[in-house]
């Protein structure tokens, strides 16, 4: 595996890729490598396919970490080598966004689900022992909870059964789909325990996603970028701190953090597998099928994830928590047909 910085990767792809839209055969005048950017969750899932794609002659795919909302509007931009050909994804691609991808020319695309993965809430090992719902989630880091300014400083303050500290948490950026999920799985889940905001729903959509999504910028929480060892760093070093990441990131820092219980169920490679964990999400890669005679090796990064992402795999020894049989079956055969994703399918 490789990391090159954006602006390199972007002076190496600035060729013409003449094999666009699926319309021909091989190019000479095309990238020889592939370009992925996207989640920084699905990140080191990624890297790791690359270098073992890297060992079968094929020259190492570059990885880069964007976030999801970015790699994917960097991935829709267009067709052509100074576009990604494939993009990392903790969430699932948007309605809009490939509307967004459709527009520009990226009219084909290929979604593979690579496996499972939960958005957690951890403290260090010192830490207060939290136990925390969706709804004490949302009134600590909504902007403006069910409609009214955030006053709540501490713990305390959002459930008095809470220990009095300040409200410190390390997050993920807008950018991420971590933070994506946080919105939907948690946020969202929060706000609507109030029957005016569940109705606001339905009769303001935008009004609705504002209050109960919008998180507060006074300093309660704390932009991690998307770096999620340095979150993990920030919060084992300060035991009134709590950091949101993929539960991967957890997983591999059981000797300094423990996960934080949300409705009673603690983060865990089987409550993420089972679903039964509220954060719990599933993981995804997308292709540009206009890509895929001209730059070699795409098709062989898709196959090989499905050739790690089982019980016996390399990836599940990296955090992944592994997807049903169904759902890897299924996308194993995408990975080796290279069937476009049904746009309908999305929201």
């Amino acid at each position: 595996m490789r990391f090159v910085p954006q602006l390199a990767v972007l002076a190496v792809s600035s060729l013409a890729l003449t094999a666009c839209g699926g319309t021909g055969g091989g190019s000479t005048d095309s990238r020889d490598f592939v370009r992925v950017v996207g989640s920084s969750t699905v990140y080191p899932f990624a890297t790791a396919v690359a270098e073992a794609v890297s060992k079968t002659g094929i020259k190492s795919p570059v990885i880069e970490s964007t976030g999801t909302g970015s790699g994917i509007k960097l991935f829709c931009a267009g067709v052509g080598t100074s576009h990604p050909d494939i993009v990392n994804a903790s969430r699932r691609m948007k309605a809009s966004e490939y509307e967004s991808c459709a527009k520009n020319g990226v009219k084909d695309v290929v979604e593979i689900q690579i496996g499972l993965d939960g958005i957690a809430f951890a403290e260090a090992s010192g830490g207060a022992n939290m136990k925390l719902t969706p709804l004490d989630v949302y009134k600590a880091l909504a902007a403006t909870p069910f409609g009214k300014p955030n006053t709540a400083k501490t713990w305390a303050d959002v459930n008095p059964t809470l220990p009095a500290i300040p409200i410190s948490v390390y997050g993920p950026p807008s950018t991420s789909g971590t933070r994506d999920a946080l919105a939907e799985l948690i946020l969202t889940k929060g706000c609507d325990t109030d029957p005016a905001m569940k109705a606001l729903k339905d009769s303001d959509k935008d009004k609705h996603k504002d209050i109960c999504t919008k998180v507060r910028e006074d300093g309660a929480y704390v932009d991690g970028g998307e770096n999620d060892n340095l979150i993990v760093q920030k919060i084992a070093a300060n035991p009134k701190a709590i950091g949101i990441f993929g539960f991967s990131f957890l997983e591999e820092n059981m000797d300094k953090l423990k996960g934080i219980p949300m409705d009673g169920v603690a983060p865990t490679y089987q409550t993420v597998s089972d679903f039964s964990y509220p954060g719990a999400r599933p993981l995804y890669i997308y292709l540009k099928a206009a890509h895929l005679k001209a730059i070699k090796g795409m098709k062989e990064f898709a196959v090989e994830f499905s050739n790690a992402w089982g019980p016996d795999g390399y990836l599940k020894k990296k955090g992944m928590v592994i997807a049903p049989e169904d759902v890897r079956a299924a996308n194993a055969e995408i990975a080796k047909t290279m069937k476009p994703l049904d746009p309908s399918l999305l929201k």
